[in-house]
């Protein structure tokens, strides 16, 4: 009989995905060693190579991939029983791994730790910030509990909850504030600054510049709102954000805010979780939390100096 254990289970299950024993041992919070030693103990048990070593990244062997595959099954139904057993202990404890993208979270994630502090006392949060596609890849294989992205996901096995729906706005140069609020058409032809590509926000709003979505003409990309609005405010060019952004972005640039002319462009949060979870009622409770705080966010008032309407 092999007598492996879980920690040579997760610390392999990292070396699968991240090909990498530096990374992998970041990843497990624990040294590169340690991992490394625990690797070639879990290869001895197995009585043979899991990995290929080589100088910079390594590769799994073919019993090393369908060992990974195995191994991320038992620590993802490990996790559910792990979590049937809080579902039926009262306020939600132990660790909450979610995630959340990068066009929420500088605008939203502060207050809601606190919120979340306040109402779960015993709850150890363990956010991460990161695009949708990786969110989702990690949400399904249980690396995280839930995640706060842009609807919808359409993955069967992901349960959506909507949240609340905003509106894009246009940032343009303080000195445009008094210039008509530009169509759809109009943006094709100015420069329009957007995020890099795999921002679920860039496709959102190219798709409201250009129903074929192609690309606008004169397109500069960014690697965050921040760096996009800035730009905006040295003359560059213009650019969409959502709402929930406005207040934060705009108190260190010199830009003007225009609401687009109907139908405006808009967007839906929600937070989504594996359907196969029991902890779903304690995940509607977290979801409305966030709901909250995000509305009190959004509803507070803005400098309407900067403001011009369509």
């Amino acid at each position: 009989m092999i007598n492996l254990s879980m920690k040579q289970l997760r610390y392999f299950d990292a070396l699968a995905r991240h090909k990498h024993f530096g990374r992998a041992a970041e990843d497990c919070a624990v040294t590169q060693p340690a991992l490394s030693v625990q690797i070639k103990e879990l290869e001895a048990l197995i009585g043979a190579p899991l990995v290929e070593r080589g100088p910079r990244q390594i590769h799994l062997t073919a019993l090393g991939s369908a060992f990974a595959e195995r191994a991320q099954q038992i620590l993802q139904s490990v996790k559910e029983l792990e979590d049937l057993a809080r579902s039926t202990h009262g306020p939600l404890g132990g660790q909450f791994r979610f995630g959340i993208i990068p066009t929420v979270a500088p605008y939203v994630l502060s207050d809601f730790i606190k919120t979340m502090g306040d109402r779960f006392a015993g709850l150890e949060l363990r956010p991460r910030e990161a695009k949708t596609r990786r969110l989702i890849a990690d949400l399904l294989d249980a690396r995280l509990d839930a995640a706060i992205v842009a609807l919808p996901i359409s993955e069967p096995s992901l349960e959506e909850v909507p949240l609340f729906e905003e509106e894009f706005v246009l940032l343009r140069p303080e000195e445009d504030a008094q210039r008509p609020v530009p169509n759809p058409e109009m943006l094709q032809t100015m420069r329009l600054l957007l995020l890099e590509e795999g921002h679920c926000f860039r496709d959102q709003a190219i798709s409201y510049c250009n129903s074929n979505a192609a690309l606008p003409r004169n397109l500069m990309e960014g690697s965050s709102l921040t760096t996009l609005v800035q730009m905006v405010g040295a003359g560059i060019g213009v650019t969409l954000i959502p709402e929930m952004a406005v207040r934060v972005e705009i108190r260190s640039a010199p830009v003007s805010i225009a609401h687009l002319p109907a139908p405006a462009p808009t967007r839906t949060i929600g937070m989504v979780w594996r359907r196969s979870n029991p902890l779903r009622q304690q995940f509607l409770e977290i979801a409305e939390l966030f709901k909250a705080t995000a509305t009190g966010i959004r509803s507070a008032p803005i400098n309407d100096e900067k403001t011009s309407s369509g």
